[in-house]
């Protein structure tokens, strides 16, 4: 294995924006948006759960390059049907190397705080869908997935 020397690229502008869901029932839902949960506010510390692991990501993957982040937002979205909270995650950067990673852990760690705040009242919770929706930046511009 070795990790990628990156020192010969241009410094560019990066932005990578991830989603994925958390899949529940309703009643758990009712909970969620009631703020009801034994342990509190789920979608404020799934937040911050979030912002964190994205900062420490090269910690995570081994060959993964410590990137200076500018700019790191989880974003939820309640979905009633299917009962669900949906994960928007964006990471930015000016750097020799992408923020894929930064924002997919950022979206990953976020819906597993979101199940460990519900377990308490639900176990067959679903993380699903996590996947890279856009990237910008370096020598392979732009790429858009397709919803």
């Amino acid at each position: 294995i070795s990790m990628v020397d990156v020192g010969s690229k241009n410094i560019t502008r990066r932005v990578a924006i991830v989603r994925g869901a958390v899949e529940m029932n309703a009643h758990t839902l009712g909970l969620l948006k009631e703020h009801a949960l034994p342990k509190g506010d789920v979608l404020v510390t799934a937040q911050v759960a979030g912002i964190m692991a994205a900062k420490r990501t090269s910690e995570l993957i081994p060959l993964c390059h410590p990137v200076p982040l500018s700019f790191v937002d989880v974003r939820f979205e309640i979905q009633d049907e299917p009962p669900a909270v949906l994960i928007e995650s964006e990471a930015r950067t000016s750097d020799r190397t992408g923020v894929e990673m930064e924002a997919i852990i950022a979206a990953q760690v976020a819906a597993a705080t979101i199940y460990d705040m519900c377990k308490a009242v639900q176990r067959d919770m679903r993380i699903d869908g996590i996947h890279l929706l856009y990237k910008e930046g370096g020598k392979s511009g732009v790429y858009e997935a397709e919803e």
